[in-house]
C-alpha cells in the first residue's frame, strides 16, 4: 500500500496515525492527514498552508473538538483508515501516476485533500474555508510542484520512472536466512494473538527472542533484553482485528523499517538481511513503538548505530568501500545523486577486488574514467551538504548485483557482482562511459571469469 510513498510522504501518515490516537479517535479521517501535512515542518506543503494562516496547533485543536464525542468501540486497537481517508491515498497514487511520477509526494497527498473535500468531503472543504485559503490558487501551485518534481530528474539520466521490481512486497525481501525466521516469529506472535498488523513492536521482540546472539548481547548491553522490551510493551494496549481481510500487513513504521532494513544491507555489502540491518532501519525509521520503547530505555541513535557498524566495517566488506568511495567521487563532481558511473569509479578506486582487476586488465584507468564521466555527465551544481541518494539505475543494479551473489549463495556482495549487474544495464551512464572508453560486455564478462577461475584454482 505504501511502497511508492516517499519517506515525507509516509511520516504524514504516520503522524495521522499519531493523532488520531493521541485524539481517541482511534479511525483516521482526511483532517488527521491534513494535520500530518501541517506537522510536517520541512516540506513545502505545510509552509504553503502556513503562508495562508493555517497553523498545526490551531488546526488540532480544531479536530480534537471535532471528534470528541465519537466513539469507534476500538480503543486502543489497530487505527483503521476511515472510508474518506481510504479514498484520498487512493486518489494520491492516481495523481502520481497521471502525472507520470514515480512516487507519491506530501504535494499528491495535498492535492487529494483538496479535490476530496471539493468532490465528497464537505466538512474538510468548510475546514479549508474556515481559513480563508485560496484553494484554486494552491491546487495551481501545487500542480506546478508536481510537475517542477518531475522534471528534476532530467538533469541526471538515470533518474526516471521507477520500474517494476521483484521487490513488490517486503515478505519478498526476507524469504532466507535469519530474517525470514524473524518474520517467521513475528508473524506467529500475531497469529497466536490474533493480530493482522506486523508492528516494529513484533519485529524487535522477535529478534530480542534469540538471546544467544551477538545482536541480543549487545542491545543487553543497552538495557534492552526480552524482559525490558516486554515489559515496556506490555504497556501498550493489545490490538484485536480490524481489518476485513485476513492477511498479514505492515504498519507504515514497519514498512520504512524493514525496506530500509533492506536497503541498509546492500549498502553494507551484505546479500542477506540480518537482525543488525533491521535495527539500523529502525534507527533510520526514527517511528513505531519499537523506537518509541528504546528512547524510553534511553537508547541513544548514533551510539547504538556505530556499535553495530563497527563489527561490519572491521570486515572490510567490498561493496561498503566502494560505495563509500562511490559517494566520494558524486561529491568530487559536485553531485547529490549517485548514479551508476559513480559505483564503476567506486570499483576502480577500490582496487583490490575482482571487478577493479578486470577494470585495469582492459586498461581502464580511475583518472581516465573519472574524464569520461565528466564529460558524459558534467559538472554539477547541485550539492549541497544534504543527503546523497542513489539514482534508478545505481538502485537496480544493487538489487542484480544482490540476486547475483544470492544466487550463489555468497553472504557477501562482491565486485565483481557490482560490475557484473553494470553490464546488465545497458542503458546505463556506467556502461556510456566503459563503452567509450572502448570496452565492451564480452570483454568485461570474460574477464571476471577469468579472475574466479583463477581464484578457484588457487584455493
Amino acid at each position: 500500500m505504501f511502497e511508492r510513498f516517499t519517506e515525507k510522504a509516509i511520516n504524514i501518515i504516520s503522524l495521522a496515525q499519531k493523532e488520531a490516537a493521541d485524539s481517541e479517535t482511534y479511525k483516521i479521517y482526511p483532517e488527521h492527514i491534513l494535520l500530518g501535512v501541517l506537522e510536517t515542518k520541512s516540506n513545502i506543503c505545510s509552509r504553503l498552508l502556513a503562508y495562508e494562516g493555517m497553523k498545526a496547533d490551531d488546526f488540532r485543536e480544531h479536530v480534537y473538538k471535532k471528534y470528541k464525542n465519537i466513539s469507534h468501540n476500538f480503543k486502543h486497537t489497530n487505527i483503521a483508515f476511515s472510508t474518506g481517508a481510504q479514498k484520498l491515498i487512493k486518489l494520491a497514487s492516481e495523481l502520481a501516476r497521471k502525472k507520470t511520477n514515480s512516487y507519491i509526494m506530501p504535494e499528491h497527498i495535498l492535492l487529494a485533500l483538496i479535490l476530496t473535500a471539493e468532490e465528497s468531503e464537505p466538512e474538510v472543504l468548510a475546514d479549508f474555508t474556515k481559513y480563508e485559503i485560496n484553494l484554486p490558487k494552491l491546487k495551481q501551485t501545487l500542480l506546478k510542484l508536481i510537475e517542477k518534481n518531475n522534471k528534476k530528474g532530467e538533469f541526471h539520466p538515470e533518474i526516471e520512472k521507477k520500474e517494476k521490481s521483484e521487490y513488490s512486497t517486503i515478505q519478498s525481501l526476507f524469504k532466507s536466512g535469519d530474517a525470514k525466521k524473524i518474520l517467521d516469529r513475528a508473524v506467529a506472535k500475531l497469529t497466536a494473538s490474533h493480530y493482522e498488523i506486523l508492528g516494529t513492536e513484533q519485529i524487535v521482540q522477535s529478534i530480542l527472542e534469540d538471546s544467544d546472539s551477538d545482536l541480543a548481547k549487545l542491545l543487553n548491553e543497552y538495557g534492552i533484553n526480552i524482559e525490558s522490551y516486554s515489559s515496556k510493551l506490555n504497556e501498550v494496549s493489545s490490538r484485536q482485528a480490524e481489518f476485513e481481510e485476513k492477511q498479514i500487513i505492515f504498519t507504515p513504521n514497519a514498512f520504512k523499517t524493514m525496506f530500509l532494513a533492506f536497503e541498509t544491507a546492500k549498502e553494507l555489502g551484505s546479500a542477506t538481511v540480518k537482525p543488525e540491518h533491521i535495527i539500523l532501519g529502525l534507527l533510520k525509521a526514527k517511528s513505531g513503538i519499537a523506537y518509541n520503547i528504546f528512547k524510553e530505555l534511553n537508547i541513544q541513535d548514533d551510539d547504538l548505530a556505530h556499535k553495530i557498524i563497527k563489527p561490519i566495517e572491521k570486515q572490510m566488506p567490498e561493496t561498503l568501500t566502494i560505495l563509500r568511495l562511490a559517494k566520494r567521487e558524486a561529491q568530487a563532481m559536485n553531485r547529490n545523486i549517485v548514479g551508476s558511473e559513480f559505483i564503476l569509479l567506486g570499483i576502480i578506486g577500490e582496487g583490490a577486488g575482482i571487478g577493479a582487476r578486470v577494470l585495469s586488465q582492459l586498461g581502464i584507468t580511475i583518472k581516465d574514467a573519472r574524464i569520461e564521466v565528466e564529460r558524459v555527465l558534467g559538472y554539477g551544481n547541485s550539492y549541497n551538504f544534504g543527503e546523497v541518494v542513489f539514482s534508478d539505475r545505481a538502485k537496480k543494479i544493487l538489487e542484480t548485483a544482490w540476486e547475483k551473489a544470492q544466487k550463489h549463495k555468497n553472504t557477501k556482495i562482491a565486485s565483481e557482482n557490482l560490475l557484473w549487474a553494470i553490464t546488465q544495464t545497458p542503458d546505463s551512464v556506467a556502461m556510456q562511459v566503459l563503452s567509450n572508453l572502448g570496452v565492451d560486455v564480452l570483454e568485461i564478462n570474460q574477464g571476471i571469469l577469468k579472475e574466479l577461475e583463477n581464484l578457484k584454482d588457487s584455493e
